[in-house]
């Protein structure tokens, strides 16, 4: 059982303690907080609902540019409902987590054509909408309509699990649901978009998870990790499992000067990106197999054909680490296959790749002919 534990020489009750905590925390925003981001004060549902979904598993510095390109080219919900898949898809190459991108436009046709355009004002309904969980709803609710619903990010439960002392693990469903209630319970109630946004600026700019400021934090004096000498062991987090590992061999397959690429379908990694002719392998192949694998050869009809083997390319997702080699080779007949289509690299440059790809022809160029 976990419970808020009580520093009795400095707090009397829980709450005082969170009465302290949010008189505190407001102050120091409107005399300290200097995080500038351009969507800070935005009362446009749907800009919100952009930003927040470009940040999940994003830097802020690395979302920015797309937050900005989205809004150049598709600034209403409306022009994003009605714009072309694979131009939205090319515009958010490179960010990754590609679901975000599906459930974007799920999302954006869906308040097109359920709520004639308009954002939803009810968290609940909110929360309905494909891709949005609860903390990107209660950020829709409090910073457009100022709505009394907690935030709960990193930030959040990385500032209340240190002030509070909670060893509670935040990446558990327990967790979860323990940091929403103790957000919930400390959210003002009178400004909850002032208090939200206040609460995440102070966990990225002084609560920080590496090298936190304690030394000038106006938290301090009732901060039970800080007086406990804990803050380096809070918040806590359950051990993660070993990432799986997969390997990819690429053909780069051109003939007549166009290349064969396909569209990934298949419930699995980078769903409806494209890719060119893939062989998967369990085990990694060394570069002298690569003339002898049947399965490459097949493809490439002759070893007389590949023109280069690459060097190794890693991306690193969230439960997997993708491998993957590049195998350039001048057909001399077509390849047989009706998932394949023959593209050139005109064509191909307005497509969206997996990153891995997109690494290598920012190393290697398109001089593939």
């Amino acid at each position: 059982m976990y419970k808020i534990m009580h520093l009795v020489q400095k707090c009397n009750s829980k709450v005082e303690l969170i009465s302290y905590f949010g008189k505190n925390l407001i102050k120091w925003y409107n005399n300290s907080s200097k995080r500038e981001m351009p969507w800070r004060g935005e009362l446009n549902p749907y800009k919100i609902w952009l930003s927040e979904i470009i940040l999940q598993q994003t830097r802020v510095d690395q979302g920015l540019t797309y937050y900005n390109n989205f809004i150049k080219f598709y600034p209403t919900v409306e022009k994003l409902a009605n714009a072309n898949e694979n131009e939205v898809f090319k515009l958010w190459e490179g960010l990754g987590y590609y679901n975000r991108c599906k459930n974007l436009l799920f999302t954006a046709k869906t308040i097109s054509n359920n709520y004639n355009g308009i954002f939803p004002r009810n968290y609940e309904e909110i929360l309905k909408l494909k891709g949005v969980g609860p903390y990107t709803a209660a950020a829709i609710a409090s910073f457009a309509y100022n709505l009394p619903f907690a935030v709960v990010d990193g930030n959040v439960t990385r500032v209340l699990s240190r002030f509070y002392g909670l060893n509670i693990p935040i990446n558990t469903g327990e967790g979860k649901k323990y940091f929403a209630k103790i957000a919930q319970e400390n959210l003002n109630q009178k400004i909850p978009a002032v208090y939200n946004q206040a609460i995440m600026d102070f966990g990225a700019t002084v609560c920080k998870p590496q090298n936190p400021i304690c030394i000038t934090c106006p938290m301090q004096k009732k901060c039970i990790a800080s007086n406990s000498n804990s803050v380096k062991n809070l918040p806590v987090k359950t051990v993660k499992l070993a990432k799986k590992r997969r390997f990819f061999y690429y053909i780069i397959a051109t003939y007549n000067k166009k290349i064969y690429v396909r569209k990934r379908v298949e419930k699995d990694i980078w769903a409806n990106l494209w890719e060119f002719i893939l062989i998967e392998k369990q085990n990694k192949l060394l570069n002298e197999d690569f003339e002898k694998n049947v399965e490459i050869l097949s493809i490439v009809q002759k070893k007389e054909n590949v023109i280069n083997y690459s060097e190794s390319y890693r991306q690193l997702l969230t439960h997997q680490i993708i491998e993957a080699n590049f195998i350039v080779a001048h057909l001399k007949k077509p390849f047989n296959s009706n998932l394949h289509e023959l593209k050139s690299i005109e064509e191909i440059s307005k497509l969206a790749f997996p990153r891995i790809i997109t690494q290598y022809f920012e190393k290697n160029g398109h001089s593939l002919f």
